[in-house]
């Protein structure tokens, strides 16, 4: 079973843009979005992926992801995902030995920026870097499955 261990974070300044070794744009949907857990269709330029993820304890869930045709993906973000779709851009920010990912969102989202820092174990230590703000890892309106109701 794999497992993901994860902090989220308010992102308070852009000086993570001079950082990023990488930005790419991604559009996401949910099929499922449950307490117990979600399922998500996620399109990465030329990519496509399906997830499940299970119920959040603490930092730690359980993450099933499964390549799949950029087609089907794009169909199931028409058919069968709720709405609104989400579109943001991932920065790929290295910072001390870590690695951090920045999600600038898009459309209704605008203006809404966070950072998540995927973690060996959750004792793993680590430096904030100066572009992070408040810890927001358990508070669920900052889960992406829920970021719709977070400018609501």
């Amino acid at each position: 079973m794999a497992k993901e261990i994860e902090h989220k974070y308010l992102v308070t300044n852009d000086s993570y843009k001079p950082l990023a070794t990488e930005s790419r744009r991604i559009v996401q949907g949910y099929i499922s979005r449950e307490v117990n857990g979600t399922v998500r269709v996620r399109i990465t330029g030329n990519e496509a992926r399906l997830t499940i993820k299970g119920r959040t304890i603490g930092d730690t869930r359980s993450e099933y992801e499964y390549e799949i045709p950029v087609a089907d993906a794009e169909e199931m973000l028409r058919t069968l995902c709720q709405q609104p779709i989400i579109s943001k851009t991932r920065h790929i920010v290295p910072f001390e030995g870590n690695i951090w990912e920045v999600d600038e969102f898009h459309g209704g989202l605008e203006g809404l920026t966070l950072a998540e820092i995927e973690l060996p174990a959750s004792t793993h230590t680590y430096t904030l870097p100066p572009f992070v703000g408040h810890n927001v890892t358990h508070d669920p309106r900052y889960y992406t499955s829920n970021i719709v109701s977070v400018r609501s």
